[in-house]
């Protein structure tokens, strides 16, 4: 598989405390992303920060810390033509109060802190993200 039709995406702590993994799922299956591996799973705060290393230093990396290891997480492999930029048009802006009608973080985030769900940002970060969660990268 191509590494630009494949992206990763978390449905975050809120979000799954609020029971809104189903209509997640269901919209991002509705937009033609194909599930290629999924897992319920919870951080740990040490994951977080290998995860979010990226942040560190920022002033929202300990608040996102603590959110993305206080519950439940679902880690998804998708898979559609042009993945990632699918993705993010899906899901929104990271601020719901700036996402457009539709997109996921305007239909189920909290806030700009508790967005609802994470996608992957470029073609080489969906490669690491997933097989951050997932060791056989390669079957996909």
């Amino acid at each position: 598989m191509q590494k630009e039709n494949i992206t990763l995406t978390m449905i975050k702590p809120g979000a799954v405390k609020k029971n809104h993994i189903g209509p997640i799922l269901g919209i991002i299956n509705e937009n033609g992303f194909i599930i290629k591996a999924m897992k319920l799973t919870q951080l740990t705060v040490e994951q977080a920060k290998k995860f979010y290393a990226v942040h560190q230093g920022k002033p929202f990396f300990n608040d996102l810390i603590t959110f993305m290891s206080s519950g439940p997480i679902v880690a998804a492999v998708l898979q559609k033509e042009n993945a990632v930029k699918e993705f993010r048009d899906l899901i929104g802006a990271t601020d719901p109060d700036n996402a457009k009608d539709g997109t996921i973080r305007k239909l189920f985030a909290e806030s700009l802190s508790k967005n609802a769900i994470h996608g992957s940002d470029s073609n080489e970060n969906a490669e690491i993200e997933s097989s951050f969660f997932f060791s056989q990268l390669e079957q996909f």
